[in-house]
């Protein structure tokens, strides 16, 4: 693990109760590998489930993370980014309360603050989520 729930607090913008990743497992310059566990006091848990859009924004805080790790290697702070768009997502099944999300991010091009990635969400280790999801960083 490079970071824990503390260090990723920092190395992103969004804060409690909005934190949607609790660790960073793997960063290289091309790809990211995050965990995050389902409770169920998140904003995103209804009837015991993590909803569509508390993974699509586990996504998006992934993508987010790498950005924030990869400013903080050059000790420079992160800036904020937004989800420019989100295509081909698939959401195959809902993580249950106690159950944990890893997430892979490979950053397929980035060019003047715009990143094109591909993601997949994983459960107990099957794949139960993917899209393609371009983020834009804040000027």
């Amino acid at each position: 693990m490079l970071a824990n729930i503390e260090k990723v607090k920092e190395l992103i913008p969004q804060k409690e109760p909005f934190v949607m990743v609790d660790e960073l497992l793997l960063f290289t310059e091309d790809n990211l590998r995050s965990r995050f566990k389902v409770n169920s006091a998140n904003l995103f848990v209804e009837n015991d489930f993590f909803v569509e859009s508390g993974i699509i924004e586990h996504m998006a805080q992934s993508v987010a993370l790498h950005t924030g790790y990869q400013f903080f290697l050059q000790n420079k702070i992160a800036p904020t980014g937004y989800i420019g768009s989100i295509k081909n997502i698939e959401i195959n099944r809902l993580p249950k309360t106690g159950e944990s999300l890893e997430t892979n991010v490979e950053i397929i091009q980035e060019f003047m603050g715009v990143t094109l990635v591909e993601i997949e969400v994983f459960c107990e280790d099957k794949i139960i989520a993917k899209s393609q999801m371009k983020t834009v960083l804040a000027s």
